[in-house]
């Protein structure tokens, strides 16, 4: 059984989750050495995981000669830099979500880890949440049958740390914070060889004083006709809704993540304390998480991350999937600005070719089914369609 030692850059709160994360999934991985831009907070973060080194320059945290894999956990316009010097370093490399501020960003990045051929993976970690794996084995066993629209919303009260609300650290605002979880979301259900082909965008700053959008909704159209449909914002009140829909020609599945977990508490005791991640309150009606890291996908994440490592295989989420999520926001930004439909430019696109959503129509009589309705009486009701003259009528068996 192999052990690695972390290089963690970023001593924040998604570094807080992913060390959590490691030091208790397989109790063989450690996080070695912690970088952060303060030293305050490298010492502070490397005391509370007992990590021995704890440094503010980068290069040194990377290039350290007893770690073999890089946990970037850093702001985005950070992420370029450090995958170079990992890359060069000849080190795994593991970085957070979005990959790039924009496509043309991300696609370096992917070029950089192919060239040096070293293990790369995203950490999209809504994706690897145990009910959405369960529901994307589901979608990929035929349950729903083909799948024709996904839905995947996430909206809280807005990020916790300063440089998120900065558009020129950033990229953009709630599209590219919180699209990017819903965009891999629905390429997951709708199937990665399914290329994205167009976007269309609202996006507006409703809320907050600063030049990035709070609020955002899209339509994804892709090459099988599937559509996909994101919404997220950062002025919904209340905690974090993250939900997804899928819909079928022979099925539907419903997910609630966070607020709605099976575990709702009333409390009017004066009491503080940590509820949630983006919990505004510690009174009244609350929402706890069982296990915050589980669901929201951290261990089955890094499980794949380091089993894929181990094993030689590609993870489930990769650069290149990366690279694609940045590609429809781009799009989507495109849209929100011209209003219009904007092309999803994916130059080098790997997935094939997206057979498109058909269905066989039952026929009876030489007439389409269009649909079957039970009565109350028990029988059967049928629409059907004459395809001669196109003409509708109805029985009753």
């Amino acid at each position: 059984m192999q052990s690695h030692a972390v290089t963690m850059l970023g001593a924040g709160l998604i570094g807080d989750f992913y060390t959590m994360t490691l030091h208790a999934q397989r109790s063989r991985d450690r996080v070695s050495v912690i970088y952060s831009r303060s030293e305050a907070r490298a010492r502070a973060f490397a005391e509370r995981w007992s990590i021995p080194h704890g440094v503010t320059d980068m290069r040194t945290a990377i290039e350290d000669p007893d770690t073999d894999v890089v946990v970037i956990a850093l702001p985005n316009h950070l992420h370029e830099e450090a995958v170079e010097l990992t890359a060069k370093a000849g080190k795994a490399v593991l970085c957070t979500k979005p990959l790039g501020r924009t496509a043309d960003e991300a696609r370096r990045m992917l070029e950089t880890v192919e060239k040096a051929g070293v293990f790369a993976g995203y950490l999209e970690d809504l994706c690897y949440t145990p009910k959405t794996l369960k529901a994307i084995k589901s979608v990929e066993d035929g349950a729903v049958g083909q799948v024709t629209w996904v839905r995947a919303r996430e909206a809280h009260p807005g990020p916790h740390a300063a440089w998120f609300w900065d558009h020129r650290l950033t990229g953009g605002g709630a599209i590219i914070d919180l699209g990017c979880h819903c965009i891999e979301i629905i390429r997951n259900f709708v199937g990665k060889g399914n290329r994205p082909v167009e976007v269309l965008c609202t996006a507006d700053t409703l809320v907050h004083p600063i030049e990035a959008e709070d609020n955002a909704v899209a339509l994804i159209r892709f090459a099988s006709g599937a559509l996909g449909q994101f919404e997220v914002s950062w002025t919904f009140r209340g905690g974090m809704d993250l939900r997804d829909e899928v819909a079928g020609t022979h099925g539907t599945i419903w997910l609630n993540h966070f607020l709605r977990t099976g575990y709702e508490m009333f409390t009017a005791a004066p009491r503080g304390g940590y509820v949630a991640e983006k919990a505004e309150t510690a009174d009244g009606w609350l929402f706890p998480v069982g296990d915050e890291v589980a669901e929201l996908g951290y261990v089955d994440m890094f499980t794949d991350m380091f089993d894929s490592m181990e094993q030689g295989r590609a993870p489930r989420e990769s650069f290149y999937d990366g690279v694609v999520v940045n590609a429809v926001m781009d799009a989507a930004y495109k849209s929100a600005k011209t209003r219009t439909w904007a092309a999803v430019e994916i130059p080098d696109w790997r997935g094939g070719d997206a057979a498109r959503v058909r269905v066989e129509p039952e026929v009876v009589d030489g007439h389409f089914v269009i649909k079957r309705e039970l009565l109350p009486d028990g029988r059967a009701k049928l629409i059907l369609r004459d395809p001669k003259s196109g003409d509708f009528s109805e029985r009753v068996q």
